[in-house]
């Protein structure tokens, strides 16, 4: 787009690519535009959307303050504190895809229809008590509308789904319709169509196959048939929920606990913490019955967990009740010292060799960290938890910093591009058996498409493969000899000519 100057078609190497809608495509060809390097103009769509997805969970925090003074263990810090450590945040951040921007546009419209019910009086502001002249919260209605068409622009009919869906959970709930339906201003409505149909409708003139290959093919297919070969078991989102928000994983203990008091207390009507619980759950409820499940699904729902863990940490931080956060916090060591040991079992052998000591000495440190933090805590309950949040954040990062970079050849293309880049051999260079993702990858640093080969292909041929592949074309009489070049995740498998023989 950037190079061509039509912002209207997708296109991958000269062809429409209707995969996904525009956003992403937009906010990364400015980066080009502006001639930020590759890596960063790829992944600055994603970077932006988690610090907007962060700020607005802090922002909601601070309105679900229980005393309405700011302390160091205030939701309005915990929240973005545990949103921006989470593996999902971690991993879907540097991701050059649109996942984490269809996230943020989630949270930032569920942020926006918070304000409206609270001015509705249907959720109470726990912060400071309700002004006697309530605002009308009508700022925020064309906000809610304006982010739910981004979110469309982002990763399609979803977003109305999700959104619409969380909220109608909440109002059948709470019988709360009139509230809801405040949403559903004309003001609202009339931004979410300035924001996300001028795209479609210029999209769908301009390429009549676009409304069957996006809107059936790559959503209604996706969701009720496996055409897309992402099968995965009915509860498949249970587990990777609980993996999306490590290392605070045993946070959601506490904030289960309150949800259960709540329940029994029937203080569940007007509760925010209530209204984002449904935002959490009905990503993971809806996908649950799609043909057609993967990780990214769960993530509009992170934000919202992050910020439910942060309000029920900070309540029982503030009852001082035993040891409660000192348990979880060292739940939380433990479980980044096993999480790591479990993982580093799990790596290509390459790249498990290249990491292990970085994992065994991290799993050291958070089982120091945790048994020295629960001895400070018999003394200075406060400062220990205050400490040992900070001190995970840190080993998180750090270990994110040592570790991701070495991991990067076996999960990445490019290296493998980096090299090729400057290689004068691949003129008749293919790939045989890739993961798509690595394919894709080679294409964008090599800057061409490169096609798949075929056993009819007679001529010499440098092909780039998988070991299973590399097998394959062993055991199949195509290469004969010993494999020489090896780039990490790829090898680089010479074809030498063959006769022609006719069947």
């Amino acid at each position: 787009m950037a190079q061509t100057r039509d912002w209207v078609t997708p296109r991958l190497f000269g062809s429409p690519w209707f995969e996904k809608p525009i956003l992403h495509y937009w906010t990364a060809a400015i980066g080009f535009g502006l001639h930020l390097p590759a890596e960063w103009a790829a992944r600055f769509p994603s970077a932006i959307a988690a610090i907007a997805a962060a700020v607005s969970i802090g922002w909601l925090g601070s309105r679900f303050e229980q005393t309405g003074k700011f302390c160091p263990w205030s939701p309005a810090i915990l929240a973005p504190l545990f949103f921006s450590t989470s593996v999902a945040a971690i991993g879907f951040v540097r991701a050059a895809t649109p996942d984490m921007l269809f996230a943020a546009s989630i949270t930032l419209a569920m942020a926006s229809a918070t304000i409206v019910l609270q001015a509705a009086g249907a959720l109470r502001r726990t912060a400071m008590p309700a002004p006697a002249n309530r605002p009308s919260g009508y700022a925020a209605v064309p906000c809610f509308g304006l982010f739910v068409g981004l979110g469309v622009l982002a990763k399609g009919p979803a977003a109305i789904i999700l959104a619409g869906g969380a909220i109608a959970l909440w109002a059948s709930a709470t019988r709360h319709w009139s509230a809801a339906f405040r949403l559903l201003h004309p003001y609202s409505i009339a931004c979410f169509c300035i924001v996300a149909f001028p795209w479609y409708i210029i999209c769908a003139h301009r390429n009549p196959d676009f409304i069957r290959i996006f809107l059936f093919q790559h959503n209604f297919e996706r969701y009720v048939t496996p055409v897309f070969q992402h099968r995965q078991p009915f509860w498949f989102f249970i587990p990777i929920t609980l993996l999306a928000v490590l290392p605070w994983t045993a946070f959601l203990i506490p904030a289960a606990r309150d949800g259960l008091h709540m329940w029994r207390r029937k203080a569940w009507h007007d509760s925010p913490l209530f209204f984002c619980a449904c935002w959490a759950f009905f990503p993971i409820l809806f996908f649950s019955f799609s043909e057609s499940k993967l990780p990214a699904y769960v993530l509009p729902g992170v934000p919202a967990l992050a910020l439910v863990m942060s309000v029920s940490a900070a309540r029982s931080i503030e009852r001082q009740t035993a040891s409660s956060p000192v348990v979880l916090l060292g739940l939380t060591w433990v479980g980044l010292a096993v999480a790591g040991l479990v993982w580093l079992r799990r790596l290509p052998q390459g790249a498990a060799l290249e990491i292990r000591p970085e994992i065994i000495a991290s799993a050291l440190l958070a089982f120091a960290g945790g048994t020295c933090i629960t001895f400070l805590a018999s003394e200075r309950q406060r400062a220990a938890i205050w400490i040992s949040l900070a001190l995970v954040s840190v080993l998180v990062e750090a270990a994110g910093m040592a570790i991701l970079p070495k991991l990067d050849p076996y999960y990445s293309a490019r290296s493998s591009g980096t090299v090729l880049q400057s290689d004068r051999r691949p003129d008749r260079l293919f790939v045989y058996d890739l993961p798509r993702a690595w394919e894709w990858g080679l294409d964008f640093y090599l800057g061409r498409e490169l096609r798949e080969w075929s056993p009819a292909d007679h001529e010499g041929a440098l092909i780039l493969t998988t070991p299973r592949g590399f097998g394959d074309l062993k055991n199949a009489g195509y290469f004969r000899g010993n494999l020489d070049e090896q780039y990490e995740g790829v090898l680089l498998v010479p074809i030498p000519a063959r006769p022609h023989t006719p069947n």
